[in-house]
């Protein structure tokens, strides 16, 4: 088990498995992390998927564009290999056709994420299309999952397979079984920001590279680091969004960080990404800038907090001590715990005992009022489907066989005459969880981009709305306004103790997984409902109250302006939002 790095129940599994015995199995808890199923008819069918994929990008007719966009980032034939890199020619139906052979085996497929159904019209298609392929593996090599990597001008950028039975993005890795398999004595590994990233380190001799599958890294990810290595390095942009993102992965850290693990953050020159600057500077300069700049996560965490709280006044050392005590209460480790709290006294002034009531006096968070598994990226989008129009034909393409088996065939289990899964129950196709409120959406962009505050012109334009998360939303875009620097753990530190404190903190922790031009649009789209209600009740105020008495000369003017408006509501942002 320690050798293979393998999670306690899946050691039984295989051990079990071996001996060709069946394990007990318990119902599930509700509340519990989903575990992957150890025998599943999706696994052979994301094989054969995958094996597709990389056919297509040997020698489809369309590959062209696949392979020179590869061969622009600098990749080998080699490092392709070695991560599977496929290509999902353009077309609906591609996969489609290759793979399904009936109904039954169509809903496997969109269990597996592969395909897409159109709730209105039941018509089926490829998930994939006109995309380079990553195949996303676990900790024993099988592949779960899929990103793709668009080769036009569609949205979004890079796609990710949705939640599957065998695929839970908040607990993979991507490159974590290569990063084992080429060596299996790690000391420490990489964690960057997106697949290319990981190849890119990859080819230039970097083999212990992963990234995180467009989610914030979560300290279910940092307990299977740890698992494999003692040492972690978060490399991200030096841009705001990098911070944030490694502000994040700090607070992950802090639970799992055991006296003898470390971890250290390397912040990239702006408008660098490890793919750009490992090919630029080449693989001893990026070596040498991890050993000159890399900050140990202490370091981090007290400069961090030392820019929010300016610890030169008594009140930022308060703010401070209240800000980073529960934090450091999180590390397992004793001896760097001691070792932290030792340094917030020598900053703050407080003793040792002032610094423990903080932590007894702290408030226990309450528990996320959200999934930390729902991908709203990968909910499907029946509106892109047009099979009579979408491409150009494509001649028939069928790839090339490996090792003479039948397609139908992935795994030693029947099939019957018609090509039904004889040993297999179809599943229930998923229902996609409902996408949080508008309002909580609202606050939570807010939080992850304060920029935004700065293009809503007058937030008194809902300023009277009674509902408390606009009270909320209101307050953090006015005090953003009136201090620009504010970021977002200051803009929550506000609220510490509150109810809306741990609610802007559970909103922050949870990662976008859509494109931001959506999120900036769906942020006015919410400030501008907020502004047409508040403008109506106005309206229904002074309208009945004209009824029953005389209005003054001010309220007569109010009512004229609100009556001349052509639209529902003033938009309350600014011509350049």
């Amino acid at each position: 088990m320690d050798h293979d790095n393998l999670d306690f129940p899946q050691a039984v599994e295989d051990l079990a498995k071996a001996a060709g015995m069946e394990v007990p199995r318990e119902q599930g808890v509700k509340g519990q992390k989903p575990r992957q199923p150890t025998d599943s008819p999706l696994y052979p069918l994301l094989t054969a998927a995958a094996e597709f994929y990389r056919q297509a990008l040997k020698s489809h007719p369309s590959r062209k564009a696949a392979v020179d966009y590869l061969k622009g980032r600098g990749l080998s034939g080699e490092i392709a290999r070695d991560f599977g890199l496929g290509f999902a020619p353009p077309g609906w139906e591609n996969l489609y056709k290759h793979l399904s052979s009936d109904s039954l085996q169509q809903k496997v497929m969109i269990d597996a994420g592969l395909l897409i159904e159109n709730a209105e019209t039941g018509k089926r298609y490829d998930r994939f299309r006109d995309r380079v392929m990553f195949p996303i593996r676990d900790s024993r090599g099988r592949v779960i999952a899929f990103g793709g990597r668009v080769l036009g001008d569609d949205k979004p950028k890079y796609l990710n397979s949705p939640e599957t039975p065998v695929f839970h993005k908040g607990q993979e890795l991507y490159g974590l079984f290569e990063a084992r398999k080429f060596n299996r004595n790690l000391d420490e590994i990489i964690v960057v920001e997106g697949y290319m990233d990981v190849i890119a380190l990859a080819q230039q001799g970097l083999r212990n590279a992963v990234a995180t599958l467009g989610t914030a890294t979560s300290e279910e990810h940092l307990k299977r680091l740890f698992r494999v290595v003692p040492n972690v390095l978060f490399c991200f942009d030096g841009d705001q969004a990098g911070r944030n993102a490694a502000w994040r992965a700090l607070e992950a850290t802090l639970s799992n960080l055991q006296d003898g693990r470390r971890a250290r953050f390397l912040f990239l020159p702006e408008g660098e990404d490890p793919d750009t600057l490992v090919r630029s500077e080449g693989t001893d300069a990026f070596k040498a800038r991890i050993n000159q700049h890399a900050q140990p996560l202490a370091d981090y965490f007290f400069e961090q907090l030392t820019k929010e709280s300016d610890p030169r006044s008594l009140e930022g050392k308060a703010h401070m001590a209240t800000l980073a005590a529960p934090l450091i209460d999180k590390v397992p480790g004793a001896n760097l715990r001691i070792l932290m709290r030792q340094r917030l006294t020598e900053i703050t002034g407080l003793t040792g005992e002032a610094v423990s009531q903080l932590v007894q006096s702290a408030p226990v968070d309450a528990p996320p009022s959200y999934d930390p598994y729902v991908d709203y990226d990968a909910m499907p989008d029946f509106a892109d489907y047009q099979p009579q129009g979408g491409y150009e034909p494509q001649q028939e393409w069928t790839p090339k066989k490996t090792g003479g088996q039948n397609q139908k065939k992935w795994d030693n289990k029947s099939w019957g005459k018609k090509g039904k899964r004889q040993d297999f129950e179809p599943r229930t196709p998923r229902v996609p969880t409902a996408v949080e409120p508008p309002m909580q959406a609202a606050l939570r962009t807010l939080l992850h981009h304060p920029e935004l505050a700065e293009k809503v012109e007058n937030a008194s334009h809902f300023a009277a709305e009674d509902q408390s998360n606009a009270q909320l939303l209101v307050a953090l875009i006015e005090a953003r306004q009136k201090n620009p620097n504010l970021r977002s753990l200051q803009l929550i530190a506000r609220w510490h103790g509150t109810e809306q404190g741990r609610l802007l903190r559970a909103l922050a922790e949870k990662e976008w997984l859509i494109e931001a031009d959506n999120l900036e649009q769906q942020f006015f789209d919410t400030i501008t409902s907020l502004s047409a209600r508040q403008r109506e009740r106005s309206l229904e105020h002074l309208i009945s109250k004209a009824r029953q008495t005389e209005l003054s000369a001010e309220e007569k003017i109010q009512l004229r302006e609100l009556l001349n408006r052509n639209v529902p509501a003033q938009t309350p942002t600014s011509t350049g939002a």
